[in-house]
């Protein structure tokens, strides 16, 4: 089974730079985007033999998430049902007859780390749910995270030591989510790979440059260590400050 991930920071501009030539390409049984930073209604976008599911942020041009797949799930569910977590639209669960597949946008903590406090909620609060969700059946997780969990895990880390996305604070937590059980897909085929990346600033060239963060991740459950196939970061993939990620999982 081939998962996909990709923040497309706007799905609107994305398909103006090859979005759907990408899909198509990848092949994917899963395809999951976050930051749509659309509204119901404002794009019908299908693609042949997927569904599609929806979560969008009450504020206009803001967040969202949606899950393209070609295997019919047996639920589907919006958010954590936690209203304080519930209104940007970033996170969708797909329930499949072996695991769970949550599709999320971890809120950026911003400048001068404005929302690290709220995000630290946030961060509780999700990882009690996927562990919740954990104890009835295996869960792989992906989405832009916006953490940089090891200093290899991006260009400059004694620089970006207490921005967003790299304080200890952030890194902590994440430390904390693996803990409760479950597995960085990407480490854990390429423990020690330095240099790849999943987004890179818009400025100063940096993509060019390769002056680039991993925040993009798939985690999967301990217990499906053994059935992970492959894992990879589609640098070559332009068309968005990120690039998409894939897992490929034998269930």
């Amino acid at each position: 089974m081939k998962l996909i991930s990709w923040n497309v920071n706007g799905l609107r501009a994305c398909l103006g730079k090859g979005f759907s030539d990408v899909f198509s390409m990848m092949n994917a049984d899963i395809f999951c985007i976050q930051e749509t930073k659309l509204q119901q209604g404002q794009l019908d976008l299908k693609y042949q033999n997927y569904a599609s599911y929806w979560n969008y942020a009450e504020k206009k041009g803001y967040s969202g998430t949606a899950v393209f797949s070609r295997i019919e799930p047996l639920n589907v569910s919006y958010g954590m049902g936690i209203q304080e977590h519930d209104h940007e639209g970033r996170l969708i669960t797909l329930e499949l007859e072996n695991f769970y597949l949550v599709c999320v946008y971890t809120p950026n903590s911003q400048e001068e780390l404005k929302r690290l406090e709220y995000r630290m909620l946030w961060e509780d609060a999700f990882r009690a749910y996927i562990t919740g969700l954990n104890t009835k059946k295996p869960v792989i997780v992906c989405g832009d995270m916006n953490v940089a969990h090891k200093e290899i895990d991006l260009k400059n880390p004694k620089t970006n030591r207490k921005n967003p996305g790299f304080t200890d604070e952030e890194r902590s937590k994440f430390s904390t989510l693996l803990d409760s059980g479950f597995t960085d897909t990407w480490r854990h085929f390429y423990p020690d790979t330095t240099d790849v990346y999943s987004w890179w600033s818009y400025r100063f060239q940096a993509r060019q440059k390769n002056i680039g963060w991993r925040i993009d991740y798939f985690l999967s459950s301990k217990t499906l260590d053994n059935k992970l196939a492959d894992a990879k970061i589609h640098t070559e993939i332009l068309g968005s400050d990120h690039c998409p990620v894939e897992l490929t999982i034998k269930l």
